[in-house]
């Protein structure tokens, strides 16, 4: 006899495969749909949102989920089936609040002001896009009075990407890691001149980029039989099944970190899509806990990971051997120092993790200026350049550099920005346990070799998909709930390394003894020179310079 969960379950498959579709649609709409497809895509997909809705918000739908919540009750909380139901009653509660004509209107408006921020933000023309910003700000203020809030609009759309989080949790947040950051970057500004970035800024033949990047995350784990990269404006993930997950990435031939760092940056959303247990697949658990912690996989594999000294430690030889005439004559430490570069920056996806965060906090004042009508639309670009001013000390030139850099605003993504901080917290407190439980990682990193760190993430992160509240699985799997002292550590460990001194003190240390001690040398100087930082810094700082000790360079940039 067919019971009322599974009656559910072929009931929400219908909305899952119409949701993939759509997210299909769009995939193809960012990357290989001629411009003139752009009217027919908007109707295409209001037609589908329209579709999913209905099936959701259905009164068959209302009617089996009460059936199954009775099913439920009777079955053990980690049971994947009371799982499943709890997710369907949160996305049956917040989307029948919502009536169909605003969702297929909504799906038209972002469809239709994705394609005009493209052309404003290639010809730098904020005025362009601004009347479909006042639509997409209109429906989103709308959407926050069918949902309600208790305390902030914005609470309602920040609940869509972070489920259960408020604003004023952000705000506390965003306050506790000004705090920390702002004196480290000021400090870390005033040593500017330790490290040298200008490597990066050649020549660098796209075609090598491609395949650079691609062989590094086909080590991660990325499986391109279930997946594939492909050019966008704006890099981004997208998954249409766990046997299907893409990523796209953006290349300046003129500048090697770009496109290096955003394909390791969305193969760790993809890692995350492609490693859901099998048995959510076609359902709505078969997606991440949330956006937070998607981006804490995100920014695991392309900062904690990809900027480390011991990664670079065994790829640099091979990107050496790619650009012998960029790189031939420049050691792996210079490099491993170009890329974490301490540099205010206009654009947010390539800045360097520091001030990263600082973007992320502009964009979340703006947000809730923007939704409470304390600011006007076309006023925004001032605010914008005011803002960057006063966090980062730098002004924009223009739009592009400034407020249409982002595509999230033009696909009705408020609330969302939040996730990008939130994910580098979780980035460093996941990795700290896992280093923890399993100590060898740092080493196979240095071999590249990523196969215990995939595994713990998999065990922990992946499979779970949307089975757990975010809150929940963080707690579950680091055994306290979110915090920013993992975060702060690694950041003070690793940038006070390579700016504080203590990097120099460990390679002139290194330099005057034998060579069979120096590798030892150099774990006693990080380890308690870094110690003295935090305690829990070593983790990220511990035996990672052995494989970039360069005698004659080391004393060259002091």
């Amino acid at each position: 006899m067919t019971t009322s969960i599974e009656r559910l379950k072929a009931r929400l498959a219908d909305y899952r495969s119409i949701e993939e579709a759509m997210a299909l649609l769009s995939w193809d709409q960012q990357t290989h749909m001629p411009k003139g497809g752009a009217p027919a895509r908007a109707r295409q997909l209001a037609t589908l949102s329209k579709l999913a809705h209905q099936t959701l918000v259905s009164s068959e739908t209302a009617d089996l989920l009460a059936a199954a919540e009775d099913e439920a009750a009777a079955l053990d909380y980690d049971a994947d089936d009371a799982a499943f139901v709890r997710a369907a009653r949160r996305d049956y509660d917040r989307w029948a609040k919502l009536p169909t004509e605003w969702v297929t209107t909504f799906a038209s408006t972002t469809s239709q002001a994705h394609h005009v921020w493209e052309k404003a933000r290639a010809e730098k023309d904020y005025a362009a896009f601004a009347p479909w910003l006042t639509k997409i700000i209109d429906l989103c203020r709308q959407r926050v009075d069918y949902i309600g809030y208790e305390d902030r609009p914005y609470d309602a759309l920040l609940d869509i990407y972070e489920p259960g989080m408020k604003t004023a949790e952000v705000g506390a947040i965003f306050d506790d890691l000004k705090a920390g950051l702002v004196p480290l970057v000021q400090k870390v500004l005033s040593r500017a001149g330790r490290t040298d970035d200008s490597v990066l800024h050649q020549a660098y033949d796209v075609d090598k980029q491609w395949r650079f990047g691609e062989a590094i995350i086909r080590d991660f784990g990325y499986d391109f039989e279930r997946g594939r990269q492909d050019r966008s404006v704006h890099p981004f993930t997208t998954s249409f099944s766990v046997g299907d997950v893409r990523i796209t990435t953006r290349f300046d031939p003129n500048w090697l970190a770009p496109a290096l760092f955003a394909t390791m940056h969305e193969a760790g959303h993809a890692l995350y899509q492609q490693n859901v247990a099998q048995a959510f697949e076609g359902t709505i658990l078969a997606d991440g806990a949330s956006l937070g912690v998607h981006e804490s996989q995100s920014r695991l594999w392309e900062n904690i990971v990809g900027r480390s000294r011991g990664f670079w430690g065994h790829y640099y030889p091979r990107l050496q051997a790619l650009f012998p005439e960029q790189l031939g004559n420049v050691d792996v430490e210079t490099f491993y120092c170009a890329v974490n570069t301490v540099r205010p920056s206009f654009i947010r996806v390539e800045a360097d993790e520091l001030t990263y965060n600082l973007h992320i906090m502009l964009r979340f004042e703006l947000e809730n200026a923007l939704l409470e009508g304390d600011l006007d639309v076309e006023d925004a670009p001032a605010a914008w350049n005011d803002k960057m001013e006063e966090l980062l000390g730098i002004q924009p030139i223009d739009d592009a550099q400034g407020i249409l850099q982002d595509t999230h605003w033009s696909s009705g993504g408020f609330g969302y920005f939040p996730a990008y901080s939130l994910g580098n917290l979780l980035s460093a407190q996941l990795y700290a346990k896992a280093v923890a439980d399993a100590p060898d990682i740092p080493d196979q990193i240095a071999r590249g070799e990523f196969s215990a760190l995939l595994g713990w993430m998999r065990e922990h992160v992946h499979r779970h998909g949307r089975k757990y509240m975010p809150a929940e699985l963080v707690q579950r799997a680091t055994g306290e709930p979110m915090q920013a002292r993992a975060y702060m550590d690694y950041l003070r460990a690793k940038y006070g390394a390579i700016y504080g001194g203590v990097r120099i003190a460990a390679a002139r240390l290194a330099s005057s003894v034998a060579r069979q001690d120096r590798e030892s040398a150099c774990d006693f100087v990080f380890t308690h020179v870094v110690r003295s930082v935090s305690r829990y810094s070593v983790f990220f700082v511990t035996r990672r310079l052995k494989p970039s000790v360069n005698r004659g360079k080391w004393q060259a940039r002091k």
